[in-house]
């Protein structure tokens, strides 16, 4: 990989987190050549960072945050090194597993979003779960 070659990261701030199964990283990546690094070499390069895991997979990677510096060439983000791909599923954010496309996003037309939230502004508390999942048609 030629671009790989290019990019310096350093992983700082490593934090091991039991409870979440999971290390918080915050990362450093120096790109001169670069106008910025994609998260998919990001992930690769802290997969092989990490190998002593058995789990540091690019799939148990999840990246996030990141900022360039100005004048380029360098830039911070945060990552989370996640023990399993099911540990990842189970405590990473949705928006996260759904941008990297390990959850599928769930289709609500325009309409249908609009007759939910309608439903849910009548109602408080773990009642909105049970309006937002109903259909909406009142039983006789």
């Amino acid at each position: 990989m030629g671009k790989d070659d290019k990019i310096v990261l350093y992983a700082r701030k490593i934090i091991n987190n039991p409870l979440l199964r999971r290390k918080q990283v915050q990362v450093e990546i120096i790109h001169p050549d670069q106008g910025n690094v994609s998260k998919a070499d990001i992930k690769d390069k802290l997969a092989g960072m990490f190998k002593q895991r058995s789990a540091a997979q690019p799939e148990c990677i999840s990246v996030f945050g990141l900022h360039t510096k100005f004048g380029g060439g360098r830039s911070t983000g945060f990552a989370l090194i996640y023990d399993s791909a099911e540990a990842r599923a189970k405590y990473d954010q949705k928006n996260y597993l759904r941008r990297d496309g390990l959850v599928a996003k769930p289709k609500v037309t325009r309409k249908m979003g609009k007759e939910m939230k309608g439903r849910m502004n009548k109602v408080r508390g773990t009642a909105k779960a049970k309006a937002a999942a109903s259909s909406g048609k009142k039983k006789k």
